[in-house]
């Protein structure tokens, strides 16, 4: 083949190959109306839904890297008892007594006309001291906490 044929052939095809890309350009540009499709109605008819079980998982094992528990864990809720009144006892909070040498206090604390030293922790009569300052005390009988403030006698 010579070097004209060569070219004229070579010429032809890029001619073609930017013919076709121009008229996919062109064809893509044009206002050609598309024909309508007209769609039959259809009869919707929704599934019945299926309950999905669901579960939940207990992480309540030791951290692989730090070697420590979840300390995380979640506490059983108990269901409420109705609190039922609780008739509380004459109970007065008289004063206390505090040693230089320990940091235990003593309280002198009246219960139905009788007085007690108590410390904390200690129960006299069902009325078991759970706290104190110099200027209330906290008290539990049946269950039930209560506090008292010092009772300041006049003379």
């Amino acid at each position: 083949m010579s070097k004209n044929t060569k070219t004229y052939v070579l010429l032809t095809l890029v001619l073609v190959i930017w013919g076709i890309i121009g008229y996919k350009v062109f064809s893509a540009f044009s206002p050609d109306p598309e024909p309508v499709t007209i769609m039959a109605p259809v009869d919707f008819n929704p599934k019945d839904r299926v309950q999905k079980d669901t579960f939940s998982l207990l992480a309540d094992y030791r951290d692989p890297f730090l070697g420590t528990w979840n300390t995380a864990r979640k506490k059983k809720e108990q269901p409420k008892a109705r609190k039922q009144s609780v008739q509380f006892p004459a109970i007065a909070y008289t004063g206390l007594v505090s040693g230089t040498q320990t940091k235990d206090h003593i309280y002198f604390v009246t219960i139905g006309g009788n007085q007690y030293l108590m410390k904390k922790g200690n129960q006299q009569d069902g009325v078991t001291l759970i706290s104190g300052t110099s200027n209330n005390i906290k008290v539990a009988y049946k269950g039930v906490v209560k506090t008292i403030t010092l009772a300041h006698e006049t003379p």
